[in-house]
């Protein structure tokens, strides 16, 4: 069954995040995803209020979603994120049609 990853993140240094940002895309696809949603729009509906960015990608499996996640490849794109960004990400599996 498909993956979704979702991210939230709270952007703190937007300069160094950039160097992440630019580096990402290419190993998602390398790895089997796409991005669904990414600098999109959003209403919060419910809930306390929560500014951060939402990224969005899916994946053919979990496996290939930890595939890239653990891959010396992402490792080092990682790292320009570090101290740039505070981010929260969930791996959850798509179930049903």
């Amino acid at each position: 069954m498909g993956a979704f990853m979702f991210i939230q993140a709270d952007i703190t240094d937007p300069q160094q995040f950039m160097e992440y940002a630019k580096r990402t895309p290419e190993l998602i696809t390398q790895f089997g995803g796409r991005y669904r949603c990414m600098r999109a729009a959003v209403e919060q509906l419910e809930g306390k209020p929560d500014n951060r960015k939402i990224v969005v990608s899916e994946w053919p499996s979990m496996e290939a979603a930890r595939t890239f996640w653990n891959s010396p490849e992402y490792e080092a794109v990682k790292k320009y994120r570090d101290g740039a960004a505070e981010v929260d990400v969930y791996l959850v599996e798509i179930t049903g049609d």
